[in-house]
């Protein structure tokens, strides 16, 4: 499972697809409906949070209005909640470690993908406000 803490326009067509169908299951595994991924690191930074579905939710409307954006019908009723106010902070080393980890994707999936990200800012996720820092702890590296 990976929930990018990078800005879902940074993405390409299969990795805005994945993003959307792992933000799903983890909305999943946080209303308790599945067993698997129960554990998940990621996961820890949206339990952290006061409401950790309205988290999960914000989270997945932005990823919802980047596909809406180019065109693609991804299925709002999949989301539990309404957005919301709320954001998280994300660590600067975190946002680095994870653009080096979709160049590597990208520079074998979608060059010209990779081409626009190298070219743009360390753009966070539209929820997430960035403080200094290394990766995340809950990042396995």
């Amino acid at each position: 499972m990976r929930l990018w803490s990078l800005h879902p326009g940074l993405l390409d067509r299969a990795g805005l697809i994945a993003l959307w169908r792992e933000g799903l299951l983890a909305q999943k595994v946080l209303l308790g409906k599945t067993k698997g991924y129960r554990f998940h690191p990621q996961l820890s930074r949206f339990r952290a949070t006061k409401d950790a579905l309205a988290a999960i939710a914000t989270y997945l409307w932005a990823v919802h209005a980047e596909a809406t954006k180019r065109g693609y019908r991804f299925n709002s009723l999949k989301i539990a909640s309404r957005k919301s106010a709320m954001s998280f902070a994300v660590t600067c080393g975190q946002l680095a470690f994870e653009r080096k980890h979709l160049a590597r994707k990208l520079r074998s999936r979608d060059r010209k993908a990779l081409s626009k990200m190298l070219s743009s800012r360390h753009l966070p996720h539209p929820m997430m406000r960035v403080v200094r820092g290394r990766i995340e702890p809950w990042e396995i590296v």
